[in-house]
């Protein structure tokens, strides 16, 4: 059996048009997500999602990896040791 690991990955988009790929990675990546908050900061111009997951590290560095890489997004993930 394959090892799993709990975790939660912080989400800042800071350029809103980004959303749309954001939300669709997610949804990519759905059967790994146990569940899912999203904030509209609008005084700020930005929103923040938090994300917990439950997947291999090998699958869950390849979806905060695409994440990471639309621009005006910043990630952040911590998972379990074991």
């Amino acid at each position: 059996m394959v090892e799993t690991r709990v975790g939660v990955v912080g989400i800042i988009i800071e350029e809103l048009e980004s959303a749309v790929m954001v939300n669709q990675i997610l949804h990519e990546s759905a059967d790994k997500i146990v569940g899912r908050m999203g904030i509209p900061y609008r005084e700020k111009g930005i929103s923040v999602i938090s994300v917990i997951v439950d997947g291999t590290v090998d699958e869950l560095s390849a979806m905060t990896g695409r994440l990471g890489k639309i621009k005006g997004v910043t990630v952040k993930s911590a998972l379990t040791k074991k």
